[in-house]
């Protein structure tokens, strides 16, 4: 595992610079990367790196959303929050649905498959849109109405609607008595719990960092530590109750940077440091899951599909915005910072071929694809529309 460590990085620093220097952001640079190198490429990785990627992966991922919890303001918050409340479903819920019936006419698929599919497709991926957000926040780009940090809040809670409804749809493929209600319930308790655990560990923090003299390094491992259980405790606990870890993740960097601003601006900058390995290891074990050949096999039919979803998702983001103080360019903004996809597809993709559903082949090929599709639209669109379309 240590020789692929080494490719990975020796690698993935000059990709990230190449592209930066052609105005493309750096982060697809990895993801081709890591499609070149990984086994369904060149097969440079060693299979233990392979086996380990969920785990490496899920930690890279804590350590960018600890990153956004300390750079959240509670006032952007504030004139936020129930915008991000709908941002979080209703984008995510027409999309999911949209491509469930566009792949009943064009696939043949029965609607329990296409919601498989749809809502596979709907997350939105936080490791692409979330380190996006947090460079415009630092450049104050979109701040004066909480552009990003709307984003940034709707786009960490659309993950736990889709997986959750994905499950639901699984269960009923599967001839189990899902509880569709219930199933939906669940989803603003998890929500919830998620908060609650979160703020908890944030409160305990503050009290530790007050009473004990440590180094900020360390006050960073401890954070780290302890949101990496977090994330774990939601897997120990998904058979009984789903909580909404990525969202507690932020929270704690939330409740670090309200209660001891001074602190938590330091550990902004040390988690900032963190971020230039954790962004290569991600990135490019992202792109390793990537099988192109199985992308090549979702063809023009699979790409239409994509883009019913995107315009689906388009919707929803304009359904969430009605009523707000936003301009036609910021809320074109907002649905161009909703199109990528990369994590959630890449994990989840081959989970309903690997539990026997019937063209779980064609699931797993349109969410490879849906990674190459919209990861560079959406990265792209980002790039070049910040300066554009916010103050």
């Amino acid at each position: 595992m240590a020789s692929s460590l080494a490719i990975i990085i020796l690698l993935g620093l000059p990709a990230n610079k190449l592209f930066e220097k052609i105005k493309i952001p750096g982060l697809l640079g990895m993801l081709i990367l890591g499609i070149i190198i990984g086994p369904y490429g060149l097969n440079l990785l060693q299979t233990d790196m392979i086996h380990a990627s969920a785990d490496l992966r899920k930690i890279a991922l804590t350590i960018i959303l600890l990153r956004a919890g300390l750079g959240i303001n509670r006032d952007d918050l504030k004139k936020v929050g129930n915008t991000a409340l709908k941002m979080s479903c209703v984008p995510g819920l027409i999309e999911g649905f949209f491509i469930a019936f566009a792949s009943v006419k064009l696939l043949n698929f029965s609607f329990i498959q296409g919601g498989i599919l749809g809502f596979i497709i709907a997350a939105v991926s936080p490791a692409v849109v979330v380190p996006s957000m947090l460079r415009l926040i630092e450049n104050n780009i979109g701040a004066k109405k909480g552009i990003p940090t709307l984003i940034l809040a709707g786009a960490s809670i659309d993950d736990v609607f889709a997986i959750t409804i994905f499950s639901a749809f699984l269960g009923l493929y599967s001839g189990k008595h899902i509880n569709i209600g219930i199933q939906i319930l669940s989803i603003p308790i998890s929500i919830l719990l998620g908060i609650m655990i979160g703020g908890v560990i944030g409160f305990v923090m503050i009290k530790i960092f007050k009473k004990h003299h440590m180094r900020d390094t360390k006050k960073v491992l401890l954070i780290l530590g302890l949101s990496i259980l977090l994330t774990e405790l939601e897997n120990l606990l998904k058979t009984r109750i789903e909580i909404a870890s990525l969202l507690g993740v932020m929270t704690i960097g939330f409740i670090i940077i309200d209660k001891m601003p001074n602190v938590g601006k330091r550990l902004a900058s040390k988690f900032n440091k963190i971020w230039v390995f954790a962004e290569i290891l991600l990135f490019v074990l992202v792109g390793a899951q990537v099988n192109i050949g199985v992308a090549a096999n979702a063809g023009k039919i699979g790409a239409i599909i994509i883009f019913i979803g995107i315009l689906g998702r388009s919707l929803g983001v304009i359904i969430s915005l009605l009523g707000t103080n936003l301009n036609w360019k910021e809320k074109l903004f907002c649905i161009i910072s909703y199109i990528p996809k990369a994590t959630v597809q890449a994990a989840m993709g081959a989970v309903p071929l690997s539990l026997g559903v019937k063209s779980g082949e064609v699931i797993l090929a349109i969410a490879v694809l849906s990674i190459l599709i919209t990861a560079p639209l959406g990265a792209i669109g980002i790039n070049i529309f910040a300066d554009k379309l916010l103050e």
